[in-house]
């Protein structure tokens, strides 16, 4: 009964006008960039996290959230007219939506991925408010040597998992490691890796190295490489569905939810995995396998859509409960409860609890204002597709710039987020994976204490991870995650 209770505070605090304002805010500028072909989420919350110094924590993250759940929805536009993803999470929906669409269906692949998208995005969000407080009850439970474990196989995972290779994955990763290393040691005070350079004895900002990475890194290599690809749109039909079509879509929806909730959870990287399953799994299971490829089957949206908004609203669970990232626009957010000073993890459903449920209670108001936002107003929507990219490209660059400036009114740190941005440009055009780099920049410095905190306990030996049941299970885990894709590889080759 408690957690009704708390649910109900959270609705109260979520549903003032101000927060309902930032809601509404989130979910339209989220669906405006999930429309624009190449902008994501955390590209999007990386050049507004600037604003954490003028907000309210509980109103940004309601802000940050309704971002990060738009783009989800309004990625799927995209991939149905254009044939191109706004989102890596709707790249397997243009599979068969832009069939649909190229054979006069768009309105039906439209209205299936909207409303498959709300009801994944609720049953998801139930089941978030259901098992958060009770993982964090457990949670509360590990000490050091579970914690460092745990930070272990979020930096395996997500270095494996991450890109199309492993070892560029963990070059990724030891980048991000080493620039969370910089600044003043947290346990000794001695100053480290800062060159001689006043300006980094308190660290490189997460905000400066996701602006630079993300903005700017995605700005310039547009400019650089994809400026002048233009895109042919389909024609949009009325956005409705037949009888048939709503027959074809409920079991797909429920059993993308399902699929997707359990990857949300863990860093298995991001929402591409469980889209593929799901589209995978609706291929095999439906009894019109001859649209799939050809003139498009109505299952292969609604399933990989509804995997693609339960995995992201999942990610909530491990950010709130144990404070680790599962997707490089929840490390983003986890940076952004870290400039108030809020350390997310099992307590603080006990030190915040105020902005947790209303951060909950937000997601079922997003979840009607996104359908209300996506159904009627998709033609608005692909009408910003129509933006050239070089004053659209510009416009983030002078947010960016202005957002990084404001934070400490130092030239200093433009300088270094050019820099970032091309690093940035060098890791796309060269294939490493930039989330293990926030990833690593974030967990780097928690996991080092994590680590000298656990052998303090075991007096100097290392034996302590070995000792506990917990930490043996995920190195267990962090073994399997380095070994099993190898052993497939081999076992393909023979």
């Amino acid at each position: 009964m408690d957690l009704w209770t708390q649910l109900l505070g959270g609705f109260a605090t979520a549903a003032t006008p101000v927060n309902l304002l930032w809601a509404f805010v989130g979910c339209a500028v989220g669906t405006a960039i999930g429309v624009l072909p190449g902008l994501g989420p955390a590209v999007t919350v990386a050049m507004l996290l600037p604003i954490t110094a003028q907000v309210e924590p509980t109103a940004s993250m309601i802000f940050f959230c309704g971002i990060y759940y738009g783009a989800m929805y309004g990625g799927s536009t995209t991939s149905i007219l254009l044939n191109t993803p706004g989102e890596t999470g709707t790249m397997v929906t243009a599979l068969e939506g832009f069939k649909m669409a190229k054979s006069g269906r768009a309105g039906a692949a439209l209205a299936t991925a909207a409303i498959g998208s709300f009801v994944a995005g609720t049953i998801a969000t139930v089941l978030v408010t259901l098992f958060a407080p009770v993982v964090a009850e457990y949670a509360v439970q590990l000490g050091p040597p579970e914690y460092f474990c745990l930070m272990l196989l979020a930096f395996t995972t997500v270095s494996a998992v991450l890109g199309k290779s492993a070892l560029r994955g963990m070059t990724s990763l030891f980048a991000g490691v080493a620039l969370g290393l910089v600044g003043i040691d947290q346990i000794t005070a001695q100053v480290r890796y800062t060159g001689g350079v006043p300006e980094f004895m308190d660290g490189i900002e997460v905000v400066l190295v996701a602006v630079g990475l993300f903005a700017v890194g995605e700005c310039l290599y547009n400019a650089l490489y994809e400026g002048r690809s233009v895109s042919s749109l389909n024609r949009m039909t009325r956005v409705h569905m037949t009888r048939t079509e709503w027959r074809r879509s409920w079991p797909a929806w429920l059993r993308g939810t399902f699929i997707g909730f359990p990857f949300g959870t863990i860093p298995a990287g991001g929402s591409e995995i469980p889209t593929f399953l799901s589209y995978a799994t609706e291929r095999k299971l439906s009894a019109h396998k001859d649209e799939f490829g050809t003139s498009g089957a109505i299952e292969g949206v609604a399933g990989p859509e509804a995997a693609n908004n339960s995995s992201v609203t999942a990610t909530l669970v491990p950010l709130l409960t144990l404070g680790i990232p599962t997707s490089v626009t929840a490390a983003i957010l986890l940076s952004a409860l870290q400039n108030y000073g809020i350390n997310a993890g099992p307590q603080l459903f006990q030190t915040s609890s105020t902005l947790v449920w209303a951060l909950i209670a937000s997601l079922y108001i997003g979840n009607v204002m996104l359908l209300v936002l996506n159904l009627p107003l998709v033609g608005l929507w692909v009408k910003l597709l129509k933006i050239p990219k070089a004053p659209l490209y510009a416009g983030i660059l002078i947010f960016a710039t202005v957002g990084v400036y404001g934070m400490r009114q130092s030239a200093f740190d433009l300088y270094v987020m050019l820099a970032l941005g091309l690093l940035g440009v060098v890791m796309r055009r060269f294939d490493f994976p930039t989330a293990p780099v926030i990833v690593g920049l974030i967990l780097g410095p928690l996991a080092e204490a994590q680590m000298r905190n656990a052998l303090s306990i075991g007096e100097g030996r290392w034996s302590v991870f070995f000792e506990r049941p917990v930490s043996v299970f995920l190195l267990v885990c962090v073994v399997l995650v380095i070994v099993t894709p190898r052993l497939l590889a081999w076992r393909r080759r023979a």
